[in-house]
């Protein structure tokens, strides 16, 4: 995914004064705006048009088909190519194509798509990186030493213009790859297939070669430039990077990977917003490992030292988001109880207006969270915060999905279920990155993007049927990872 330094977080501005209620949730008035903005008028009921009625269950069966039905109808289905974000043109990226795969038992086991047509997808795509070209080369490339480039060009499948050789995202598409290695577990040569270049894919990734500052991992490479200056130290999304070098046969890392790894942690541990737990801002560092690994009752010596999981810990921070919005120290419009969740996801404009006589900055594209010790919050919410920590924390989550679903209805839920992010208090006569403004409401996005989606039909299966988690218990590989990291306990005992 796009991977934002802990640098690039700007630290949220100081409290605003509380602002009229909107909804029956914490909010306030229109803003008033500088560089040339006006105010497009404060939300009306008559701005938004009425959604079909449906019950929370049936909201959340009808978003997991929506999402699932995105990635079946936007991929390449010759090369499994999944774009980065639709409906408009954009490059490949190889963690939506992780989580496309990931989709694909999904589909099958709701009756949505066939066996072979899942069977069909799945070794068309494996095909395509298996025999897709690897070398040094700044183009005509799709990756180096078993790694993968972040994005791919949709016509030639090769490296898409200057992005880097990333170790996460080659982590999310092999955990996908590994998902329908154990799914498609029949004695046909096609079955078999899937799971022998699901197995090859993996054991060609040299994980040692990324241990540039050893014991870390490099979180990537560019022809031009050589290795990137970061390794994976700290509590984040990069998990399954980990769990996956750890497993290897072929090109493993040591047991002290894992140990450089959560040297990072005691900086991101505290109290926030009542909740004590490991912190990462945006709820996407929590909920993608957890797409696939089942952290729930095991345990490495961090997490035991502490008392808990990483299931329950993403759990306080999901319990502590909705607390930050409840008590919405930003006075922005809407937000409440039942209105919350931010993580990485599109924004309306890279610019800085007045919002009730403060000063704000607000991003497009921006990865945003609460801390500490990561903090940005410009009003923008992103739905896939919230369905993805269905498995969390359900009691939450399910009244935020019917919330978002009552109050914005069409102008968020479309063909492919909730769009990418939306921010009712974005009200300014102002040009925008992406999306639209609309008359009442706000800025909303006029995107999907893949990342996002993942964690909506994957979360939505595991809350419901535990699918995904009981692949994983099964894997090998995985289950080797944990180990060697150091987790025992529950499943693992």
């Amino acid at each position: 995914m796009r991977r934002w330094s802990r640098r690039e977080f700007i630290e949220a501005s100081a409290a605003a004064t509380a602002l009229a209620a909107l909804y029956g949730c914490a909010g306030g008035q229109s803003a008033g705006t500088t560089n040339g903005g006006t105010p497009s008028g404060g939300p009306t009921s008559s701005s938004l048009p009425p959604p079909p009625d449906m019950s929370p269950d049936a909201l959340i069966s009808d978003t997991q088909q929506r999402t699932f039905r995105y990635f079946w109808e936007t991929t390449d289905a010759a090369r499994g190519l999944a774009p980065d974000f639709a409906p408009e043109s954009s490059p490949a990226s190889i963690a939506a194509m992780g989580f496309m795969l990931t989709a694909v038992p999904i589909g099958i086991e709701h009756a949505w798509i066939t066996r072979a047509q899942g069977v069909e997808r799945v070794l068309n795509t494996l095909q395509f990186l298996r025999d897709a070209p690897q070398g040094a080369g700044a183009q005509g490339f799709t990756g180096y030493h078993g790694f993968f480039y972040h994005f791919l060009d949709m016509v030639s499948g090769t490296r898409y213009r200057d992005s880097e050789l990333s170790s996460v995202d080659t982590a999310l598409l092999l955990m996908g790859a590994r998902c329908c290695g154990q799914y498609f577990d029949g004695s046909d040569a096609t079955e078999a297939s899937i799971r022998t270049i699901a197995d090859l894919l993996c054991e060609r990734v040299d994980w040692p070669w990324l241990q540039v500052r050893s014991p870390g991992i490099c979180m990537g490479w560019r022809p031009e430039s050589g290795f990137l200056s970061s390794d994976w130290i700290g509590y984040n999304e990069a998990i399954p990077v980990l769990i996956l070098a750890l497993g290897s046969t072929a090109h493993a890392v040591g047991a002290e990977a894992w140990t450089q790894w959560t040297s990072g942690y005691p900086q991101y541990w505290g109290t926030l917003w009542g909740y004590e737990h490991l912190t990462f801002g945006p709820l996407f560092g929590h909920q993608f490992p957890q797409v696939w690994l089942d952290m729930r009752g095991i345990k490495d010596s961090y997490m035991a030292a502490k008392g808990l999981d990483y299931f329950e810990n993403s759990r306080r921070a999901v319990l502590s988001q909705r607390a930050y919005a409840t008590a919405n120290p930003l006075g922005w419009l809407g937000h409440g109880a039942d209105i919350w969740g931010l993580s990485a996801s599109d924004g309306p404009a890279e610019t800085v207006l007045n919002y009730h006589g403060d000063t704000r900055a607000f991003h497009s594209y921006f990865a945003r969270g609460v801390g500490p010790p990561d903090n940005f919050d410009d009003g923008t919410l992103a739905p896939a915060a919230p369905i993805g920590s269905l498995p969390f924390a359900p009691e939450v989550a399910v009244p935020a999905i019917a919330a978002m679903y009552q109050r914005f209805g069409t102008a968020i839920y479309g063909n492919y279920g909730f769009l990418d992010s939306y921010n009712p208090s974005f009200q300014y006569n102002v040009p925008v990155q992406s999306g639209r403004i609309i008359s009442g409401f706000g800025w909303v996005d006029t995107r999907y993007y893949g990342i996002n989606q993942g964690p909506i039909v994957a979360m939505i299966e595991n809350q419901r049927s535990g699918l995904l988690w009981r692949l994983s218990r099964a894997d090998p590989v995985l289950r080797r990872g944990l180990q060697r990291a150091g987790f025992s306990g529950g499943w693992l005992g």
